[in-house]
């Protein structure tokens, strides 16, 4: 049961790379192909599908990305893609001359190439809306990626391979800015429940004493630890009233 898990787990992320690959589209002969050896049924298949959809994730087309942006992301976007609307003006042919002058490390032609693809990094943004970050920011992350993929374009045989390469890289990027300020998030969370369990308890000893409580008391009647009390009394920026305590400590 547990080998099923894991070969489970590890073609799901199989299958999301591979849409990755193909702009986070993927089609259902892919799907039904990766999932055969797990012997999926149709129902089974149509969950897996559920789940690639609500990672913004197309079956057999691209998801519509304009319906996971609010008003203020619309409007952000289209300022922005006016801005840069000139910058990304270029013939395929114009295109793939300055790609291989990049390739070959040419700093000019380089700069040159991430002004083109700028739209292409508003475009991927657009699809990773709607998860706790801000349009701005993904944006950001994925240009700042985008900086750093052309100088590296040397690696490559063909300029015909730049565009999926600097797509992974813009992804990644913008995959990893999401991981973190989710992290960042719980982190947070976790961090007021404790100022928040801290504050009631001192308010339930200061009640019961009818003065401010030392962390020292206070860890010896909840049984939580001054380290711990004192953190949350930082966190707070010292404004849990309850506690008596020594700033300079």
């Amino acid at each position: 049961m547990v080998e099923k898990e894991v070969l489970f787990a590890r073609t799901l992320e199989e299958v999301r790379a591979l849409a990755k690959e193909q702009g986070n589209c993927i089609r259902e002969e892919q799907v039904q192909e990766a999932f055969a050896p797990l012997g999926f049924t149709q129902e089974q298949l149509g969950m897996v599908y559920d789940y690639l959809r609500k990672h913004r994730i197309g079956i057999g087309e691209p998801l519509d990305a304009e319906e996971f942006l609010t008003a203020e992301e619309k409007d952000y976007l289209g300022i922005y893609l006016k801005q840069i609307e000139d910058l990304a003006r270029v013939t395929e042919g114009e295109k793939e001359a300055i790609t291989l002058s990049a390739m070959a490390g040419d700093l000019a032609a380089q700069n040159r190439l991430m002004e083109i693809y700028l739209p292409d990094v508003a475009g991927i943004a657009k699809l990773y809306t709607g998860q706790g970050v801000f349009l701005e920011d993904l944006i950001g992350e994925g240009n700042v990626a985008l900086a750093v993929g052309v100088g590296m374009l040397g690696c490559l045989e063909k300029p015909a391979e730049a565009q999926g390469m600097l797509g992974k890289m813009i992804m990644d990027a913008m995959e990893e800015h999401i991981a973190q300020t989710v992290a960042s998030s719980r982190t947070d969370r976790k961090a007021l429940e404790h100022v928040n369990e801290v504050m009631e308890k001192s308010r339930e000893l200061y009640e019961e004493l009818r003065r401010k409580v030392t962390p020292q008391e206070l860890a010896e009647e909840t049984g939580l630890s001054v380290a711990d009390i004192m953190d949350a009394i930082r966190i707070s920026g010292y404004h849990i009233e309850y506690i008596e305590v020594n700033r300079d400590v």
